[in-house]
């Protein structure tokens, strides 16, 4: 099902939703709260980790990814945890260095994030649109007429509507389905060619990110 897709991987170390739980991959104790899943939120998570466990999760979870032929374009982080403080995020910065990854930097930081991934050469977009929980067609409307010069994302939650949504995620499911559907909008489209926005994907800045350090896929 991924295969020709970019796709990144989300890198996860909490379980929201309370009836859809998941544990990690290495069952590290430092990672599970008391029924063994990951933590539920970022606070409970950041409480209990082993530094060095978060490391060994992470790495996990990648090459889980590429054992499945997932052609990874990037990496990111679930609920902001890798983040949170500079010890995490010098995890994130070193296996996108190890990977010849690109990364989706935070909307917002505690400490000079950007600046310490451009010290170490690792790429991320210029500009971020985090669209939650506005309507995302709505947003790109608004938007895309006077986007910024550079590379900007649009982050949004597309999800196809069905029991498994709805299953999990009780309050926001709309506007997944939304997500889902201005993302596949041919007025979208329209709108993206009349103001000229050129569309790529992480696997354009993964490309340049490997020529910068001298790695290749």
């Amino acid at each position: 099902m991924f295969e020709g897709s970019p796709v990144g991987v989300h890198l996860t170390l909490t379980s929201e939703h309370a009836g859809y739980r998941w544990r990690s991959l290495t069952g590290a104790a430092s990672l599970c709260d008391a029924g063994g899943f990951l933590p539920a939120t970022t606070a409970l998570a950041l409480d209990q980790q082993d530094i060095e466990e978060v490391r060994a999760e992470c790495r996990a979870q990648v090459d889980a990814a590429l054992s499945w032929g997932v052609d990874v374009t990037h990496i990111d982080t679930h609920m902001d945890v890798l983040h949170a403080n500079p010890a995490l995020f010098a995890i994130y910065l070193d296996l996108a260095e190890q990977l010849g990854l690109p990364i989706r930097l935070p909307v917002q930081s505690l400490f000079p994030a950007r600046d310490m991934a451009e010290a170490r050469g690792i790429l991320s977009v210029d500009h971020l649109i985090y669209t939650w929980p506005r309507p995302t067609r709505d947003v790109m409307f608004e938007e895309c007429p006077a986007l910024p010069y550079g590379v900007t994302e649009l982050f949004t939650h597309p999800v196809l509507d069905g029991e498994e949504l709805r299953g999990y995620d009780r309050d926001h499911a709309d506007i997944r389905v939304h997500d889902a559907a201005a993302l596949t909008d041919p007025s979208v489209a329209v709108l993206l060619d009349r103001h000229g926005v050129q569309r790529i994907s992480y696997r354009e800045l993964r490309t340049v990110q490997q020529a910068k350090s001298g790695q290749s896929r």
